[in-house]
């Protein structure tokens, strides 16, 4: 079937072509970064990681948030999301491949990854990370793809699958758990230390992955005639809403626990992501900012006209999409780390080269998600 992505409109390789030249400007930095090593990025000794594991955090967000049509589609036989869940499923596979790649360019030398498989550390969260995160992908392509054949058959999904499909829902909750217990199991930096850095994560997930899922779907529905189904985009709106709600509700709950029990260590990272700290405040504007937009995307979720306006639900998902992408991919990393255990400040800027890679990893996860999404739609049309 991928040979049903070779063949699109002026457009269609315009765009391939465009992504084509934003990842081989990234390759180029990579090219760079290997040969000088990871001191052509913003990351110092204080602030060890940066943008490439913050993109890394957030994206398993957007992957895990796949289970939000998984769950209702397969366990509650919604047979509104019939149409949309390879969807999901298939930006499950771009964002955990994003993922994988943020993993690669932040350890500096690709070999490496490879001592996690020839000295397997049980005892260590990142050992498990990469078995959830590779079984995830695994689990998705499996499932993903051969429920595509079946429907250009015209035949019922095989039977084998199942048992995968049911393993994705456990396995959604699992990647990012795990990753929130990369943060939460580190004493020494208190913003992270939080017993409810997971459900915070996954109220995220369930906020980013739908909204992001919805505003793909919109636009898959203006370049083709495909159709997604009103009921289950408005469905899908309500759990974004209600998922942002939750988030809201948790962060709120971090300040009330910082600032109620007025220990130092849990108020300074707070601190200075929303009020500045010691006369330094680079992410108090974008903070306000993500409370800003996700505030308002919650207000027009909750109204049902605005909500069933397709102009408006653009703008409330993508405010969301931003809202979450500035709290957990910008502010909950480089806040950890600021300020240090030592009660220093040293803020953090990426450089050109950091983000022309994060960009091409960006890229990439467009290409692949623009080459599944083609073959979809065109299994699609051919079966209409």
């Amino acid at each position: 079937m991928l040979e049903k992505a070779l063949v699109g409109s002026q457009r269609y390789w315009g765009w391939i072509i465009f992504l084509l030249a934003v990842i081989g400007v990234g390759f180029a930095c990579w090219i760079y970064q290997l040969n000088y090593g990871l001191g052509i990025t913003g990351m110092s000794r204080d602030i060890s990681w940066g943008v490439y594991i913050a993109q890394f955090t957030y994206f398993v967000g957007v992957a895990a948030g796949a289970v939000m049509l998984v769950i209702p589609k397969y366990l509650h036989h919604y047979q509104k999301y019939a149409n949309i869940v390879i969807f999901g499923e298939f930006l499950a596979i771009a964002a955990v491949v994003m993922c994988l790649l943020f993993i690669i360019v932040d350890i500096g030398q690709p070999q490496r990854m490879l001592n996690v498989l020839f000295y397997p550390t049980p005892n260590s969260i990142l050992f498990w990370d990469m078995i959830v995160l590779n079984g995830y992908l695994a689990i998705n392509i499996i499932v993903g793809w051969n429920s595509l054949l079946a429907e250009r058959k015209h035949v019922p999904p095989p039977a084998w699958i199942k048992p995968f499909i049911y393993l994705s829902i456990p396995w959604a909750i699992s990647i990012h758990t795990v990753t929130a217990f990369l943060y939460a199991g580190l004493p020494g930096r208190h913003l992270w230390l939080t017993a409810i850095m997971a459900p915070r994560f996954l109220a995220s997930a369930f906020a980013a992955g739908p909204s992001l899922l919805i505003l793909l779907l919109l636009l898959v529905k203006k370049l083709t005639r495909f159709e997604p189904g009103e009921e289950a985009i408005q469905s899908v709106a309500k759990t974004v809403c209600y998922a942002q709600i939750a988030n809201m509700f948790f962060l709120a709950l971090e300040f009330f626990t910082a600032f109620y029990s007025n220990i130092p260590g849990h108020m300074s990272g707070l601190k200075y992501l929303f009020f500045g700290l010691d006369g330094y405040h680079e992410l108090v504007p974008w903070m306000w900012t993500s409370i800003t937009f996700g505030l308002f995307g919650i207000l027009l979720l909750l109204i049902p006209p605005l909500r069933r306006n397709h102009t408006f639900l653009v703008v409330a998902c993508a405010s969301i999409f931003f809202s979450t992408w500035v709290d957990k991919g910008v502010g909950l990393v480089i806040g950890g780390f600021i300020p240090n255990p030592l009660e220093q400040v040293t803020e953090y800027h990426p450089t050109f080269p950091e983000i022309a890679i994060a960009t091409a990893i960006w890229a990439i996860g467009a290409l692949i998600l623009t080459i599944l999404y083609k073959v979809v739609v065109s299994v699609r049309q051919e079966n209409a």
